[in-house]
């Protein structure tokens, strides 16, 4: 299992956040997605199984499902809060993704299999630096590819969470 895409960023925080919000916009194109939610959504499942102390229910696929189907119930008729939420759970599915969880049929398919297991959420410390350091890099790519190293496009990600490559936030 540690081995399955250990140099892809998983585990690695800014990794993950990085990886989430390059994922979905290669996947999806789509400039009206809060890419600021997305990267919330990709490292809130470690936040919320740090308590376990190990992956557990937040890195099942049934976590991510379930969320994405309680943000669909709860914006119903409200399509531009709906367009807003969406992101987390995109988030969620991308931290599955990158953390290599469908390589682990108990954890990803729980309760299907039985017990999650005890896989911890932090790697050992040198694997944890080299996807720290691949999140930098992807994150200066980011920086770059978006444009974003002037203030004003800066302050647009902030406030909005949206930019296209080299352009403008799509609205």
């Amino acid at each position: 299992m540690r081995g399955v895409w250990a140099g892809v960023g998983g585990r690695g925080f800014l990794g993950v956040a990085a990886w989430a919000g390059v994922g979905a916009w290669a996947v999806l194109r789509d400039g009206s997605f809060d890419y600021r939610l997305i990267a919330l959504g990709a490292l809130l499942p470690d936040a919320f199984d740090a308590a376990a102390g190990h992956r557990a229910f937040a890195h099942t696929l049934v976590f991510a499902v379930g969320s994405l189907a309680v943000v669909m119930l709860a914006t119903m008729n409200r399509r531009v809060l709906r367009r807003h939420l969406i992101a987390l759970p995109v988030g969620f599915l991308g931290h599955l993704v990158l953390d290599a969880v469908w390589a682990s049929k108990v954890l990803f398919w729980w309760p299907a299999f039985g017990d999650w297991g005890r896989t911890g959420i932090v790697p050992a410390t040198p694997l944890l630096v080299v996807r720290e350091l691949v999140g930098i890099g992807v994150g200066v790519m980011i920086v770059r590819r978006f444009g974003l190293r002037n203030a004003p496009a800066r302050g647009e990600v902030f406030r909005t969470g949206r930019r296209t490559p080299g352009g403008s936030a799509l609205d």
